[in-house]
C-alpha cells in the first residue's frame, strides 16, 4: 500500500491540491492500493501531555496509525513551507505514531518528498529537514526529491495544477517512486 500524506492541518491547503494530484496519479498508474491522508482533516484529541507514553495512545490516532501508516510500504509527503521549515503538526504526527509500533510504522519503508512552496526554493530546507527525519527512523528516502516553487502561478481558480512543466516532474517523480 502507498499513503500520501498531505502535511499540513491548514483547512483547504495549497498542498492538498498537490497530494490529490499524486494521489489520482499514483491510483492510476499502480496495482497497489493508493490511500490519501490529508492531515487537516484528522482529528487531534491525541496531542496532550501523556501522549509520549506506551499505552497513553488516543484510540484516534491508532486508527489512523492502523489504516495509513502500519499497512503502507511507501509514503509520498507533500510538505508545504512554513517559517522555512515542515508544518510542526507533521512532525508531531510522526513523534505520536513513534510511540506505538515504531518500528512497523517506518522502518524499511520507502518515501517520497514533495515540498511545496510561494517562494524560490520550493521548501528544499523542510525536505531536508523531514529527509533527517525519515532516515532517523529507518525509512529511505527516493534520492529525486521535488521542489515546486511560486505555486500560486501553477494552481488555476479551483486547484488544479495547470503548469505543463510540473505536471511533467510530477509524473516523472511518481514513475522514479513506483520503480523505487
Amino acid at each position: 500500500m502507498i499513503t500520501v500524506i498531505s502535511g499540513t492541518n491548514r483547512l483547504n491547503s495549497e498542498a492538498l491540491h498537490f497530494a490529490n494530484y499524486y494521489f489520482n496519479l499514483l491510483s492510476a498508474k499502480s496495482d497497489e492500493p493508493v490511500k490519501l491522508l490529508a492531515l487537516e482533516n484528522i482529528p487531534h484529541d491525541w496531542f496532550h501531555p501523556d501522549m509520549y507514553e506506551k499505552g497513553a495512545q488516543s484510540p484516534s490516532l491508532a486508527a489512523l496509525q492502523d489504516e495509513y501508516i502500519l499497512p503502507a510500504k511507501k509514503f509520498v509527503f507533500v510538505i508545504p513551507e512554513y517559517n522555512g521549515g515542515l508544518p510542526g503538526v507533521l512532525k508531531l504526527f510522526l513523534d505520536a505514531c513513534s510511540i506505538r509500533e515504531y518500528k512497523a510504522s517506518f522502518f524499511g519503508k520507502k518515501a517520497a518528498l514533495v515540498g511545496v512552496a510561494s517562494g524560490r526554493a520550493g521548501n528544499l530546507r523542510g525536505i531536508e529537514h523531514l529527509i533527517g527525519i525519515l532516515h532517523h527512523v529507518g525509512t529511505v528516502v527516493l534520492p529525486k526529491i521535488l521542489p515546486i516553487s511560486s505555486i500560486e502561478k501553477l494552481l488555476d481558480e479551483n486547484g488544479t495544477i495547470t503548469d505543463i512543466g510540473t505536471l511533467k516532474a510530477i509524473e516523472k517523480q511518481a514513475d522514479a517512486f513506483l520503480a523505487f
